[in-house]
């Protein structure tokens, strides 16, 4: 047999235990009555000595128990059948059947039957009753007894076999129960992992917070969402949002009426939450499910950009072409025009607004490469540093204007690598043409938080106002005069093709951070 678990063991001590309570009452018991005058045609040397030899048998089979030696079969057999010697012995000394103590073997074939979930209970049932009838029959020779006693004898072995057999159908039923129980569990620990997945990989945030406001559950879109990078589950909801523990508390109060859903403002966004009831009612506890609104307001948008893009797409190859003709007709016209200043000035403006047109044009086409990203596993530690070389050399950077983070033993980036180039390149050229252009006035730096890789792209400039925070990832919005407007918008639809986001944060003193939220590689 296998190793036992432990619920056997446990059964087996408390068996072991009760022995030792019944042995020392019975020892007593002897020692009360052999002074009695009732006892004086019985064994009552033999009564004390059995019960005796009884304890330290007790005391003995507990320690076993305890040590877990020898196997739980042998111990548990072995127990069994000296519990039917040592009571048989007592009810022999005793007078018999009609003292009744073999009412004890009763309860102890049913607690081993129980114990060992019914296995072998017939057995120690034969015993007992062979056992049983073998000293009543010994009874006749020594003491001759009554012929009739034989009927208490044979109803108390009917009595064993009775026990034995309604001892197993309980175990047997007790086993089918906890097995029934078992995999119940199985199924609730597997529902509670498929709730887990389900509930970290939604795009809204979920919070559940029990009565007291404390959090039970959150997703890592919850704690993006909210502002909550701190919580952690079983804490306290207004640690970490108190207008939102404070809200919750109105709601499931009934304080605030019978409305589920509500605009909550966090970090300059507005933020749908919709709230649901855990059981019966609100004062049980609630699940919120947070929505950011821009991202709704960016999704219509993107809707209705949708037609327009294709339009201006087709305009924008269109227009290739005139633009090409005027740009080599005002170079032709330059060289001719080396003599007359006026002419060269004017030349320069033409030639200075058709580059314009023409970058215009070419961020306009950049649009309709979001439905062409390849998203690959990058590795950081490869990427990042040949990135920041070609970086400093193209822009011409001062040695320390632009640093970068520890980038080594991180996990693969999930991402296009020409288009993540292409947002990282137009960040940090943004970031350093607002910087002070000195000491480490441009970081870039990498963190990994649970299923998402942070890029974080920061500046020591002026930041963003708050005029124009709202609108910052609009297309075609700049503050700018020589601006096209479409550098961040093209940045946040690149990250969208790849699975990924992009948002603005304001450093708590100076300047201005983009943080990209990608997909970790397998």
């Amino acid at each position: 047999m296998g190793t036992r678990p432990e619920g056997y063991w446990r059964s087996l001590l408390l068996l072991n235990l009760y022995r030792l309570v019944v042995a020392g009452v019975l020892l007593t018991v002897g020692q009360v009555m052999a002074q009695h005058q009732s006892w004086a045609d019985y064994d009552a040397r033999l009564f004390s000595t059995a019960s005796g030899l009884y304890l330290v048998f007790g005391a003995a089979s507990f320690i076993a128990a305890k040590v877990r030696w020898p196997r739980f079969n042998r111990q548990l057999t072995v127990q069994v059948l000296a519990d039917i010697a040592f009571i048989t012995t007592i009810m022999y000394a005793s007078g018999g059947v009609k003292s009744g103590f073999g009412l004890l073997l009763v309860v102890s074939i049913a607690a081993a039957s129980l114990v060992s979930h019914g296995r072998l209970a017939l057995f120690y049932a034969a015993t007992a009753s062979i056992a049983v009838l073998l000293e009543q029959s010994w009874q006749f020779i020594a003491w001759n007894e009554q012929f009739e006693d034989y009927t208490h004898a044979v109803m108390l072995s009917l009595s064993f076999f009775a026990t034995a057999l309604l001892a197993y159908s309980f175990a047997r039923r007790t086993e089918e129960s906890e097995a029934l129980a078992s995999q119940r569990g199985v199924d609730l620990a597997n529902l509670a992992e498929v709730n887990q997945l389900i509930i970290r990989d939604m795009p809204d945030g979920v919070l559940v917070v029990d009565r007291h406001l404390k959090l039970r559950q959150l997703n890592e879109q919850a704690r993006i969402l909210m502002g909550m990078e701190n919580a952690s589950e079983d804490t306290l909801l207004e640690d970490s949002a108190p207008q939102l523990a404070a809200l919750l508390h109105s709601w499931m109060s009934g304080k605030s009426g019978l409305e589920n859903n509500y605009t909550f403002p966090v970090a300059g966004r507005e933020l749908q939450l919709r709230l649901a009831q855990v059981g019966s009612g609100r004062e049980l506890g609630a699940v919120v499910f947070v929505s950011d609104q821009s991202q709704l307001q960016s999704q219509a948008q993107q809707l209705k950009l949708a037609a327009l893009g294709r339009l201006t797409a087709n305009i924008a190859h269109e227009i290739r072409n005139p633009l090409s003709a005027i740009s080599h007709a005002s170079q032709l016209l330059l060289e001719d025009a080396a003599s007359d200043p006026t002419q060269q000035r004017l030349l320069n403006i033409i030639g200075a607004n058709v580059q314009r047109l023409d970058g215009m044009v070419q961020d306009v086409l950049q649009l309709n490469r979001r439905d062409r990203a390849k998203p690959e596993p990058i590795v950081p530690g490869l990427f990042l540093p040949e990135f920041h070389t070609q970086f400093c050399q193209t822009e011409n950077i001062l040695a320390g204007g632009f640093s970068l983070g520890p980038v080594t033993d991180l996990p693969p980036i999930l991402f296009d690598p020409r288009q993540l180039q292409q947002i990282l390149w137009n960040l940090c050229r943004n970031g350093w043409r607002h910087s002070q252009k000195t000491e480490g006035s441009l970081q870039l730096s990498v963190t990994v938080a649970s299923t998402r890789i942070q890029i974080d792209i920061q500046d020591d400039g002026p930041g963003v106002s708050n005029d124009a925070l709202s609108h910052l990832f609009e297309p075609f919005f700049t503050t700018e005069s020589s601006g096209t407007g479409l550098g961040l918008y093209i940045a946040r639809e690149l990250c969208e093709a790849n699975g990924a986001w992009i948002e603005y944060i304001a450093p708590p003193e100076r300047g201005a951070m983009f943080r990209i939220h990608a997909r970790r590689g397998l």
